[in-house]
């Protein structure tokens, strides 16, 4: 049975809290690093493994990002509770916050039932190097395609949905909460949905659904906003379900550790969205399409050798 040091948790954790929210996939090179790396730590972090704690771990790492992620937008979750708490009383959508509330809970359907059905067999089935190494190279030319496909006219950006220029004054995040709130109910759910791909280890969730939202028409920008805050529930709610199987017996060895990755994830996290919000003001998907896709196309010769 593989075991957890706690070394090999906290650089989990760090490398968890980065690549959840950069466009790079975290359950893609949660899966790769061990077997470039190899020897102990190939043989501790392997998911595959029988008796192996470490997807386990992986969730409890998860559920610290989206704690992160919690935290940094804390206001904008008071006002989209609000929104939602208001819209159930009066039974009515009418103000900005009620719109995004029912925007994301409608957006996050898809992803919820595509998970609960096909997430285990994914994994099972695909939660291995090389087919983690050709995902993400195809993540990569994903994030490509959205870039250029935009670039190109096909991705134009629709009336609202141009380069934010704030009045002075303006809560960029308010003014963000605007423009989102234009998208209709099945565009958002066409973003939301995209969310799917990421169960295929390798394709990024912020990746694909930044990408879904740019060809929509939202700024890169709005796209990552949106994106971020997809995610929260999503990942929440799989914790839910993932996480009590850290408390089994067998696990109780890997507690200690997955504390010490929990706080590093939490840490990473938390700088990740703070940096991501402020680059994607002004730069866009195309340095980590490159990455991704030299990344897997050289993990892929290098395993198959």
């Amino acid at each position: 049975m593989s075991t957890l040091t706690y070394p090999e948790a906290i650089g989990v954790g760090l490398l968890q809290g980065v690549t959840e929210l950069f466009p790079v996939s975290s359950l893609g090179h949660s899966i790769l690093l061990p077997a470039l790396v190899g020897g102990r730590i190939q043989h501790d972090l392997d998911m595959t493994a029988e008796g192996s704690s470490y997807l386990a771990a992986l969730v409890a790492l998860h559920l610290a990002t989206a704690l992160a992620l919690v935290v940094y937008f804390r206001k904008d979750w008071v006002r989209v509770i609000g929104g939602l708490v208001g819209s159930i009383r009066h039974r009515r959508v009418e103000t900005r916050n009620e719109k995004l509330a029912w925007l994301l809970i409608l957006s996050t359907i898809p992803v919820g039932v595509a998970g609960l059905v096909l997430e285990k067999a994914l994994r099972n089935a695909l939660g291995k190097p090389l087919p983690a190494a050709v995902f993400l190279a195809l993540n990569g030319l994903v994030l490509l395609g959205a870039e250029r496909l935009k670039r190109g006219g096909n991705g134009r950006r629709r009336a609202g949905h141009a380069a934010p220029v704030d009045e002075p004054g303006t809560d960029p995040a308010v003014a963000s909460d605007h423009r989102l709130t234009r998208l209709g109910y099945g565009q958002g759910a066409w973003i939301g949905a995209a969310q799917i791909l990421a169960l295929f280890p390798g394709v990024s969730r912020s990746g694909v659904t930044m990408s879904a939202g740019i060809l929509r028409g939202l700024h890169h920008e709005d796209a990552a906003r949106f994106s971020f805050l997809l995610a929260t529930p999503v990942i929440l709610a799989a914790s839910v379900l993932k996480v009590p199987e850290l408390f089994k017996p067998e696990n109780s060895s890997v507690l200690g550790p997955v504390v010490a990755g929990s706080v590093a994830a939490f840490a990473a996290g938390y700088v990740s969205v703070r940096f991501l919000t402020r680059y994607f003001e002004t730069r866009s998907l195309t340095p980590f399409a490159v990455y991704c896709f030299l990344a897997g196309v050289g993990s892929a010769v290098y395993l198959s050798i």
